[in-house]
């Protein structure tokens, strides 16, 4: 695991600064369903969650999609950003997957029923929230319980159980709270497994899963000062994901984390965390899908992901704005070795120590300029270094193209670094009793992942593109830059409230695949075919090219009565790329969700229609195909049967209907009724139901 030492001198040269306490959704463009449009969050204490995926609840904020891979592989997707661009934390804490194909994504490391928020920063994040944030940033705020107002401890705690019928999926989470005025202690553990998921034609395979999480914290509270301790472990079991070339054996982590919090004056706050996770995952082609049937082609995946960070933040009021300063760091190293279980001589080192470390400090000021207007500005600095071991493989000890890629990389200067400033400013002007107006400016950085440049022999191990085509890296990748601009209105009169955004982003040096002219590479892969009978495409090559990415979103409600209200978003983004004629790959079409509630004292039920365009603005270069729109019906409802237990129950896609959503991979396994290369299905009819129950 990476070292704590330069982070901690780096802390203490900071421990001096001084700033003030602010809550920290002030000003902020979090996306908050269930309360104001100016700070908004996804409430999920009493949300109806089912799916084990986290992801899949990022559908409620306006311009957020999902690209699922599998039934606990979602990748956010922002506005048409997704993958790495989307700074993701865990409680304002970093995490590197352990998986080159990110069969675990960052928000994977969180479970549905111990979430006490997600936090979703609309459009334009500031700079003091995440180190590289040019697609948007999300926190998913984990509950820990509360301190209490006595010295005599009270213990309370939450059983949460719920079933479904599209897979036979269950979960079970049970968690523990005993607290006084000074300590807090929380034990929580939860199980959560399902089988292969049904949709109208039949099943899709695999998309079983199995996870187990135990987690402990424990806070200390005297006076100013506040210390929190927590370590998580997460187990996922055998667990299929239909649109990459491997499913999940097993993804094992340890996550550490410890806060700290001093109020030296109302005025006056100090946050320190220190941070960690070892994460180890193994994948293979053989266990849950149909195996090849060479015993040559099987294939298995280790790999792992140390990480390490520190945020180090003050903050002060004056009698116009607050003042917020800092600095952090997040260290990532990770190593992935193929080999085939039936050829001990077999063997692929795909990544070998590839680390990346990110070293930054900002500044960032809010500020009143009067009774009606507002803005909020800051500047960041990142210091972005990389660096990886050689590599070496059967396939270059045996094929003359393998080995001259791997003699290519291995000769290769593979230290980078870069430096990269990020700029942005908001302003919000009040022009009436009802209405604000909106408008944000920034220029933003995103230095490449250790996949874009490190990846050397041509594979698919690409962070969750799930395009089926193979890849390498090039080392000399150069950041990519966005200049974004988006514009909006805050509406709120009687029942009505809306906020509209438009935005526009345009993206240098975007790192996209591209045509390889790397005679080698393009070799190694029509040898491949010529040996196994197959006919794969030409490889593709990470490269700088210019994009830009433009839409709308809004979401609304209307409050029709004091028992019925309609809600609804509305989603609209292009991808294009400025240097040929051609779109960018996986971008959500045009989408909207109309929500119709009824609640009364102790119950509520809902009827949603979700309607989907079709996407025909595609991928030429991914060779990405076309979708059909669709729409389906869910319904829910709730009762509050005692003070204490909480019973609820819905149907999703009511009419069972099969449709494909864009967003979903293709299918990479042997199944009878989903022909390889077809996109995936989404689930069928899904009634479920879940019980809570408070002591």
């Amino acid at each position: 695991m990476p070292n704590f030492r330069l982070y901690l001198a780096i802390a203490a040269v900071c421990a001096s600064l001084s700033a003030r306490a602010q809550h920290p959704n002030d000003q902020m463009e979090e996306l908050v369903v269930t309360a104001t449009h100016s700070t908004r969050t996804i409430d999920v204490t009493n949300a109806l969650v089912i799916s084990p995926d986290v992801a899949q609840l990022l559908k409620e904020a306006p311009g957020a999609s999902v690209n699922s891979n599998g039934p606990l592989t979602g990748i956010p997707q922002y506005r048409g950003m997704y993958g790495p661009r989307i700074a993701t934390a865990i409680d304002g804490n970093q995490l590197a997957p352990s998986g080159p194909n990110w069969m675990d994504p960052p928000i994977s490391y969180v479970a549905a029923a111990q979430l006490a928020s997600l936090e979703v920063y609309r459009g334009i994040v500031p700079v003091s929230v995440a180190q590289e944030s040019i697609g948007g940033a999300i926190d998913a705020r984990v509950e820990k319980g509360s301190f209490g107002d006595h010295s005599d401890f009270d213990l309370n705690g939450r059983v949460m159980s719920s079933v479904q019928s599209v897979n036979g999926g269950y979960n079970l989470n049970t968690s523990l709270y005993a607290s006084n005025d000074q300590h807090r202690l929380k034990l929580a553990a939860l199980t959560e497994s399902g089988d292969n998921a049904a949709f109208p034609g039949g099943q899709i395979l695999p998309t079983q899963y199995r996870r187990d999480r135990y987690d402990v914290g424990y806070g200390f509270r005297s006076g100013p000062h506040t210390l929190q301790l927590d370590y998580g472990n997460s187990d996922t079991g055998q667990t299929g994901t239909p649109a990459l070339p491997m499913d999940i054996r097993y993804i094992r982590g340890d996550l550490y984390n410890l806060g700290y919090r001093f109020e030296a004056d109302p005025d006056t706050a100090v946050e320190l965390a220190l941070y960690g996770s070892e994460l180890r995952h193994s994948m293979d082609n053989y266990h849950l899908r149909q195996a090849p049937a060479s015993p040559a082609d099987w294939r298995r995946n280790t790999a792992r992901s140390d990480n390490a960070g520190f945020r180090l933040q003050a903050t002060r009021d004056d009698a116009t704005g607050t003042w917020r300063a800092g600095t952090d760091g997040f260290d990532s190293t990770h190593d992935s070795d193929i080999d085939n279980p039936n050829n001990p001589m077999f063997f692929v080192v795909n990544f070998n120590s590839a680390e990346r470390r990110v070293l930054g400090a900002y500044l960032e000021r809010q500020q009143e300029l009067g009774a009606d207007w507002k803005t909020e500005f800051g500047l960041r600095y990142n210091r972005v270094s990389m660096d990886a071991g050689k590599v070496d493989g059967t396939p270059a000890q045996m094929m003359p193209p393998a080995q001259m890629l791997r003699d290519e990389f291995n000769n290769a200067r593979r230290s980078q670094n870069d430096d990269n400033i990020d700029l942005f400013a908001k302003t919000w002007l009040q022009t009436g009793a009802n209405s604000s107006w909106y408008l944000g400016l920034a220029r933003k950085n995103r230095s490449p992942s250790y996949q874009e440049r490190y990846l050397w022999l041509p594979l698919e191990a690409t962070g969750g593109l799930a395009d089926g085509y193979t890849y390498t890296g090039n080392i000399e990748l150069d950041p990519e830059t966005s200049n974004q601009v988006e514009f909006g209105l805050d509406y709120a009169s009687g029942p009505l409230t809306l906020s509209p955004r438009l935005f526009y982003n345009r993206v240098d040096n975007y790192i996209q695949g591209t045509p390889s002219e790397s005679a080698p590479a393009v070799m190694f892969v029509a040898m491949m075919n010529r040996m196994n009978g197959t006919d794969n495409p030409p490889p593709l090559q990470f490269n700088n090219v210019d994009a830009r990415l433009y839409g709308f979103d809004m979401d609304w409600a209307l409050q029709l009565d004091q028992s019925w209200a309609l809600s609804g978003i509305v989603n609209y983004v292009r991808g294009e790329r400025d240097d040929i004629d051609d779109n960018l790959y996986r971008i959500a079409p045009p989408n909207a969700t109309l929500r119709l509630g009824y609640a009364r004292a102790g119950w509520s039920a809902s009827v949603e229609g979700v309607v989907y365009a079709a996407q025909n603005q595609v991928s030429a270069t991914n060779d990405e195909q076309k979708t059909s729109g669709y729409g389906i019906v869910n319904l829910s409802a709730t009762w509050q049967a005692t003070t204490d237990l909480q019973l609820a129950a819905g149907v999703d896609n009511v009419f069972d209907r099969e449709y494909r959503d864009h967003l979903n991979g293709y299918n990479r396994a042997a199944n009878p009724d989903i022909a390889r290369g077809e996109r995936l299905p989404g689930y069928g009819i899904n009634a479920f139901a879940r019980a809570i129950y408070r002591f």
